[in-house]
């Protein structure tokens, strides 16, 4: 079972700030021990010492008012008083309660120091923890009216005579926290979180940098070289990273040249066996050979717009909503049932050919697979949502990711007839994703299949 000391949503996310945090928190925990320490340590010698010094003040009392007049003995008592402890003639034993072990001995340590002619100096009593609630009124400190009547105080009862005793009650002094340590634990969780603050930029500011190359390796960007520096660790893992992003470069572009130049290299037998149909006489034979080469030349042509990837064209600032619309506006014109949603002005920078050709193949696909293509532009917080929607039987949500790999159609819930290459969806994920978008789709509740195209207002590097 695993425990959480921190709840997950108040845990910082960023590396730094944890560093940060986790350094000052240990700073802080071991300090407050410190200080709990030395309060605890400062109250046991408090209370040693005031059980001390009432034990010393009681004996000296008692035995001078035994020497006195019973007239003089309340002004040695006054006398002998002050705000924090009083000494009265107690009325009767006053032995509310038994004493305890500790208490026994220190009533017996009472008993030794008075005179040897003392009266009944066996019949001290020693209350150390008495709350001054439980004290009569008459016989409580001056100070004892200001505070609860829970506050612990130590009571002492001596006999002065063969009928009378005399009350010593005094209150405990609550030790205040060790300011200067807290003083002391302030500045240094200051100095330790500036420590680590200073740790964390150094660990923090390659990482980002790390980060920040990752993301445009996989949006196809290139692979930046990131600066090899900071703690052996870090720099490490920049070093490898520079290595492994250089070999994933080299292996796109032999991947991508090795394509483009197969598709280049199709095209000219492709033109010869198109020509040499025209010889061929079986106009049945013709027409079948034809159309297969037709599906062979769809194929080299997406073949083709795969390998070229995001390279080539250059980002520039377009009007989203209006790229759409053209390309909407062109389909419409050639009959294909699609309708277009007016938005307005959706500024955005981006390559704009790469755009249209991957809007174009998801309407495609909606003419193709749902009979229609409902088309229109959704504002997001940071760029722009393209929705193209259709009224076909939608995709099962197992089938949903399967889709964009290449090649990849769906038999049982599209219709083989339509035909097509499975590098659509494909390329339009590799668009989406180049612009540092994504694409995704989802069934629409009413029936049909919804495609939702993001793209980032942000522009993206060529």
């Amino acid at each position: 079972m695993r425990i959480r000391l921190w709840p997950k949503t108040l845990w910082p996310r960023t590396l730094a700030v944890q560093l940060i945090v986790v350094v000052a928190g240990a700073v802080a925990i071991s300090n407050i021990g410190v200080a709990f320490y030395f309060y605890k340590q400062s109250e046991a010698q408090a209370n040693t010492f005031s059980t001390e010094r009432m034990i010393d003040r009681a004996v000296g009392v008692a035995a001078t008012v035994n020497q006195v007049t019973p007239q003089s003995r309340l002004v040695v008592m006054r006398f002998m008083s002050r705000q924090d402890w009083r000494f009265r003639e107690a009325q009767g034993s006053q032995d509310t309660k038994p004493m305890t072990a500790e208490e026994h001995a220190l009533a017996k340590r009472i008993s030794d120091a008075l005179p040897k002619n003392h009266p009944r100096r066996n019949r001290v009593i020693v209350h150390l923890h008495e709350p001054i609630g439980n004290v009569p009124e008459e016989l409580r400190p001056v100070r004892a009216f200001e505070s609860d009547t829970s506050t612990d105080a130590i009571q002492t009862l001596v006999p002065i005579d063969d009928h009378r005793m005399m009350s010593g009650v005094l209150l405990r002094p609550r030790p205040a926290w060790p300011i200067e340590i807290m003083i002391a634990a302030l500045l240094a969780v200051l100095l330790s979180s500036a420590g680590a603050a200073f740790v964390a930029r150094r660990v923090v500011r390659p990482l980002s940098e790390l980060t920040r190359a990752a993301a445009k390796v996989a949006g196809g960007s290139g692979a930046p070289h990131v600066a090899e520096e900071g703690p052996d660790d870090v720099r490490k893992a920049a070093i490898a990273f520079n290595a492994m992003a250089a070999k994933v470069t080299r292996t796109l572009d032999s991947q991508r040249h090795l394509l483009s130049a197969v598709g280049h290299d199709l095209r000219t037998p492709l033109t010869a066996m198109r020509i040499n149909l025209e010889f061929v006489e079986d106009e049945e034979l013709r027409d079948g050979l034809m159309r297969n080469l037709d599906e062979l030349q769809a194929l080299t042509e997406q073949v083709l717009a795969a390998a070229k990837g995001a390279g080539g064209e250059q980002p520039r600032q377009v009007d989203l909503s209006a790229l759409v619309e053209s390309l909407c506006t062109d389909l419409d014109e050639m009959g294909e049932p699609v309708n277009w949603n007016n938005h307005s002005p959706a500024p955005i920078s981006c390559r704009p050919n790469e755009i249209k050709r991957a809007v174009r193949n998801l309407v495609e696909n909606a003419v193709v697979y749902g009979h229609k293509a409902d088309v229109r532009i959704s504002e997001t917080g940071d760029g722009y949502d393209v929705l193209v929607e259709d009224e076909g039987p939608g995709i099962p949500e197992i089938d949903r990711q399967r889709v964009f790999e290449p090649f990849v159609r769906l038999e049982s819930s599209r219709n083989e007839a339509t035909g097509g290459t499975g590098l659509g969806l494909t390329l339009v994920k590799a668009i989406a994703e180049g612009h540092g978008g994504a694409v995704k789709l989802e069934n629409r509740p009413g029936g049909g299949l919804r495609a939702r195209m993001h793209l980032p207002r942000l522009a993206v590097s060529a």
